[in-house]
């Protein structure tokens, strides 16, 4: 089987550097005022260059994103600001807007273009259509199952696919969400999102009338329990059930299935940071999407696709550290390299996954309904040894590394040892200071310390610099 293209998160060169280092084969980035991360986002044009020409001199391919949807006023300039970015001969540009798509064809015929996710392909017919305008590359939807990308790739043999694998859901389809806009006046269709679906609310109950909805001077607050409960039962028939406001009989959404007691009702949220600023929100039959994005982790389909011939395998989180870059960049590389050999899947993939921080995983729609030996396989992984970044290598002295620390680190812990060349789990034996003299606690971040090399890491030289930490943390 043909090895798919790992394709790494690069927010700034670190990340990107540190993608290389542990097992990507191409980074995507993208300058702020055109692709979707304008914060959080350290790519203007001189780090652009460092990045596509270190990328280069690595035999690595850099890929630059322009998915924006972009108003007038952005047109007026385009072909001025890319002009520079197209000296620099990046490997591709990531659209979405078939406006720019058009101008780049018009004015730069040769320089290859892959269709962004946000232009939502989710069938073959589209994917041809987008071939014949000469795209080179179509980043399928991730509402596609595994089926759906099999067919397309059985009817369109010519044109290279690309899938996110890991990495935040989006709750509107294919990214294209107005939620930040909405609650913020930050559009994430032009690279300002807040990540509005992913903070912690209130929902309090409210009252809609000819003027909208209001707050009651009484206001019931809705629990996450209750609305958790109810969404475990939409789509479901419900019989017999009695809340408060009456309903004994049975009822139905508008495609057919049940539509559960909750439904009918108006909400408004609460942000944590906001209190006292109460949002409309409304809750249709499925629930409130908004509290119910999960991060997508489908590691254990890369064999899947492999198997189908998808060209690409992408990992989301431009704006993430270079710890998650690094440890995403790893696990799908171990995942890749076991698919073209043969290997059966390793659940310890799944565990290490587990060890970034995450708001918890689904494996999104590769697999419409699960078996129950297929959920107990995903469920029965131990998911004992989670893990804090806790340091940095940034030098070495003989068998010390020296190490810049990130969170507390005390003699006792265990830790990993993340090297490009494979993992050490330790025992933090003994902790210096860059003086030498011996420390028993580093408390916390800005400390720098010196920590003892696992027995045989020396020989790897410089691709220690990208050396990490993680301790593990105590269940």
């Amino acid at each position: 089987m043909k090895a798919p293209e790992l394709l790494s998160p690069a927010g700034t060169l670190k990340s990107m550097r540190y993608a290389f280092a542990y097992g990507a084969d191409a980074v995507y980035a993208g300058l702020p005022r055109y692709s979707l991360r304008a914060r959080n986002n350290d790519f203007l044009e001189d780090n652009l260059r460092i990045g596509i020409d270190e990328a280069h001199a690595a035999g690595k391919q850099f890929f630059m994103a322009v998915n924006i949807s972009p108003h007038n006023s952005k047109l007026r300039t385009f072909i001025k600001d890319m002009t520079p970015l197209v000296e620099m001969q990046p490997d591709a540009f990531i659209m979405a807007d078939p406006g720019l798509i058009m101008m780049v064809r018009e004015q730069w015929p040769d320089m290859p273009i892959h269709l962004s996710v946000q232009a939502n392909t989710v069938n073959y017919a589209t994917v041809q259509f987008w071939k014949s305008v000469g795209v080179s590359r179509v980043i399928l939807s991730r509402e596609l199952s595994l089926d759906e990308i099999a067919e397309i790739r059985d009817r369109c043999p010519d044109m290279e696919l690309e899938v996110f694998v890991h990495g935040a859901l989006c709750i509107a389809y294919s990214g294209r969400c107005l939620l930040s806009g909405y609650f913020n006046h930050r559009d994430p269709n032009q690279g300002t999102c807040t990540n509005a679906c992913r903070w912690e609310y209130k929902t309090h109950g409210a009252e809609e009338d000819i003027s909208g909805v209001v707050h009651p001077d009484q206001a019931e607050v809705i629990s996450m329990a209750d609305l958790n409960a109810s969404n475990k039962i939409a789509g479901e028939r419900i019989e017999g059930l009695d809340l408060s406001g009456g309903l004994a009989h049975e009822t139905f959404g508008p495609t057919g299935g049940a539509r559960h007691p909750l439904a009918d009702r108006v909400y408004l949220l609460e942000e944590l940071n906001r209190p006292g600023e109460l949002m409309p929100i409304e809750e249709d039959e499925h629930g409130t999407y908004i509290m119910n994005s999960r991060d997508l982790r489908a590691v254990e389909h890369v064999q899947a696709l492999t198997r189908i011939g998808v060209d690409c395998l992408k990992i989301e989180g431009r704006t993430k550290s270079h710890y998650y870059v690094a440890r995403t960049a790893q696990v799908y590389r171990r995942a890749i390299d076991d698919a073209v050999a043969g290997k059966p899947f390793d659940p310890e993939l799944l565990v290490e996954l587990d060890n970034l921080a995450h708001r918890g995983y689904t494996d999104g729609f590769f697999e419409r309904h699960h078996t129950k030996e297929y959920q107990n396989y995903i469920e029965g992984v131990s998911k004992n040894r989670e893990q804090q970044f806790v340091g940095e290598i940034s030098g070495i002295k003989g068998d010390w590394a020296e190490v810049e620390i990130k969170n507390k680190l005390q003699v006792g812990d265990a830790v990993t040892f993340l090297l490009p060349d494979g993992n050490r789990v330790e025992q933090v034996a003994e902790m210096q200071a860059m003086d030498g003299s011996a420390m028993i606690e580093a408390p916390g971040g800005g400390h720098r310390v010196r920590l003892r090399l696992p027995a045989g890491a020396a020989q790897y030289g410089d691709r220690l610099k990208y050396g990490l930490i993680a301790k593990h943390l105590k269940s």
